[in-house]
């Protein structure tokens, strides 16, 4: 599935296979999580895309072939994709445990070709070993769904009680984890979004509201999931003195001014940027071992604009994934 230019709908095409690198690996695609961010991308919302582009960034399949210097992974091992896709690896951020901030990072489905494919290839060294206790299409949005929205949670430090703005795919698997720690989960969706609000306490929320609704008690941290600014104050408004809000999107509409008093006694915002392979390499165990379950939309690979609608209309709850190669 190709995207031609921002805003125009993927087109279905047949493509010559990628050619590899010395360090990449051609792998049959199983399954790809679809992302908010894949519809920024087709949207013209991020602008610099690597155009004609194959998006996707949740890539999970086997390995069926390898570059010169390729020897991690054994034909036929089963492998994840995410969205950081290569870096400069000697840069300052790079040197300093930030790789996540490389300005010469390369990103799959933006400036290199992704997942929405039968065949994608990618640099082994970011590619992800998976446990072998989830199918592909389950095993998908562990791959940005769930990393990003992992790398989030530590960065809203160890509150006990937690706002998550936005209930969907990330949210529903960090809410899983959250669970585990023994904390306190606190969902906001859409105002009157009885659906997405009975998926939230379903899957182990303790409450759920709109997210014009105030908690029944002050947040130690809130996760904006939601690209949707105004979400930011309103966040604010809810926490504890102390409290921190993570802003979780590559792309968020305008945060409107907002009164000094709802920053003021040591409230934080900070903004999750791309994620690092230590990422993956803590949540992909964590996940298996606590067992986490992505709640799944299936959608064939040529339904991907499909897909990419009922995302944007918000007509999903839990992660949308596209069957590629069905095994």
């Amino acid at each position: 599935m190709v995207l031609d230019a921002p805003g125009a709908p993927l087109a279905l095409r047949d493509l010559a296979g990628p050619r590899l690198g010395g360090d990449d690996v051609l792998i049959e695609v199983g399954a790809c999580g679809v992302c908010r961010t894949d519809l920024h991308i087709r949207d013209g919302e991020l602008r610099r895309p690597s155009l004609p582009l194959v998006p996707g960034h949740q890539v999970v399949g086997r390995v069926v072939a390898r570059g010169e210097h390729a020897r991690r992974f054994a034909l036929g091992a089963r492998v994840g994709v995410g969205w950081l896709g290569g870096t400069d690896g000697t840069c300052a951020y790079c040197r300093s445990g930030r790789e996540n901030l490389c300005p010469n990072a390369v990103f799959t489905g933006y400036t290199r070709d992704g997942g929405f494919a039968e065949m994608c290839a990618a640099d082994e060294r970011f590619c992800f070993p998976l446990p072998g206790a989830l199918d592909d299409v389950h095993a998908a949005p562990l791959l940005c769904a769930g990393l990003i929205g992992y790398r989030a949670l530590r960065l809203a430090g160890d509150a006990r009680l937690l706002g998550l703005y936005g209930y969907g795919s990330s949210a529903h698997l960090v809410a899983q984890v959250a669970r585990d720690q023994g904390r306190r989960i606190f969902a906001f969706t859409r105002p009157g979004d009885e659906v997405g609000q009975r998926f939230a306490r379903d899957t182990g929320c303790e409450w759920a509201g709109g997210s014009d609704e105030q908690p029944p008690e002050p947040l130690g941290a809130a996760i904006v999931f939601a690209p949707v600014g105004a979400l930011v104050p309103a966040a604010l408004r809810a926490l504890a003195p102390g409290g921190v809000v993570v802003c979780a999107g590559i792309h968020m509409s305008d945060i409107p001014a907002f009164p000094y008093e709802l920053l003021w006694e040591e409230r934080q915002i900070r903004s999750v940027a791309n994620l690092a392979r230590r990422d993956g390499d803590e949540f992909l165990p964590l996940a298996a071992r606590l067992g986490i379950r992505p709640t799944a939309a299936v959608f064939d690979l040529a339904d991907a604009e499909a897909a990419l609608a009922a995302l944007r209309a918000g007509r999903i709850t839990g992660s949308p994934v596209l069957l590629v190669n069905r095994r």
